[in-house]
């Protein structure tokens, strides 16, 4: 029999969620493979510095970039999505609150990595049946 309370979804439910549409509005190999080390680039330089790295390119890392900040509004970390704004915004946050943001990118970037790995597999699997 079918439960008709509304389910609470956990923050990773959450987070799985939004990586899924990120994923498959986004779907290509260029972003799977941005998104794979995308963890490491901000582990040895920082969030703010990725952010700028990906605003320097073009479209992959754009909208690689515009899913992290868009994810860390979501969480209330941030006020605003635009760059420069997002960018301004974290400069002037306390070291506590920036490095949240921070762990907030990584744990959104695992879910992102770990479905476009998947959601590539698939289509690869998919284009071979055809």
């Amino acid at each position: 029999m079918p439960n008709d309370t509304p389910q609470v979804l956990s923050l990773d439910q959450k987070r799985a969620a939004y990586a899924w549409e990120c994923v498959r509005r986004h779907a290509s190999d260029d972003y799977a493979s941005l998104a794979k080390g995308a963890p490491a680039l901000i582990m040895n330089n920082g969030l703010m510095q990725t952010l700028a790295f990906y605003e320097s390119k073009k479209d992959h890392h754009q909208k690689l970039q515009r899913d992290i900040l868009q994810w860390l509004q979501e969480c209330d970390l941030l006020g605003k999505t635009k760059y420069a704004a997002a960018m301004a915004e974290l400069h002037g946050m306390s070291t506590s609150n920036y490095r949240l943001a921070s762990m907030e990118a990584l744990e959104i970037l695992k879910w992102i990595r770990q479905l476009a790995a998947a959601h590539g597999s698939i289509r690869t699997a998919n284009a071979r049946e055809d």
